[in-house]
Order: structure tokens, then sequence, then C-alpha cells
């Protein structure tokens, strides 16, 4: 049920960047479920191993890179799904941070 919720939510977060956000386009409610979907098994599956490739970078950071490495999962979502564009690295940079505080919200409120 959590990862249904989850799903939900980051559609709902895709489709207010699309609003919110210049260089994010999404045509429909379908495309922004389908790139939540493709955003949760990039996360999945891509993104532990990029994690770990650049760990070092991340540490003399002190954690601000996973901030890039969001931005690079949600802009490689933007391949994978038809009728949601990301075009940019500012766009995809805004639209992950507005991913990434609807997760907290969530988290926060499912925890």
């Amino acid at each position: 049920m959590r990862i249904l919720l989850k799903i939900v939510v980051g559609a709902i977060a895709v489709f207010l960047a699309s609003h919110l956000v210049s260089g994010i386009e999404v045509e429909s409610w379908k495309a922004a479920l389908f790139a939540s979907i493709a955003l949760s098994i990039i996360n999945l599956i891509v993104r532990p191993v990029i994690k770990v490739l650049t760990l070092p970078i991340t540490i003399l950071t002190l954690g601000l890179f996973s901030f890039v490495i969001n931005t690079f999962m949600f802009w490689m979502a933007s391949f994978f799904v038809d009728g949601f564009e990301v075009e940019g690295f500012v766009a995809a940079f805004l639209g992950a941070l507005i991913m990434t505080v609807a997760n907290w919200i969530l988290g926060w409120f499912t925890d």
C-alpha cells in the first residue's frame, strides 16, 4: 500500500513540477503516473550503483552531490516515458527538488 501511495504522490509531484517549472512538460496524468513509476524503478535499480560510484564526491561535498544524483535520476526518467520531457539541468534539478520535498512530506506523514 505504501508503494502505491508513494507512486501516486510522485505522479502528483511530477504534474506539479510541470506547472511550476518551465522546461518540464507532462502531456497527461497518465504520463505523470508512468514518470513516477519510472522514477521508482530507476531509484530502485540505478541509484544504489550511482551512489556507490560517487561516494567520494558525495563525502567531499558533505552530501550535496546527492542533489546532482537526484537530478540525473529525474532527467533519466524522461528518456523512458513518452509524454514526459525534461529540458536542461536547471529544470531537472528543480523537478528533482519538488520530488524530494513531496517524498519528504509523505515520509513525515506515513512514518
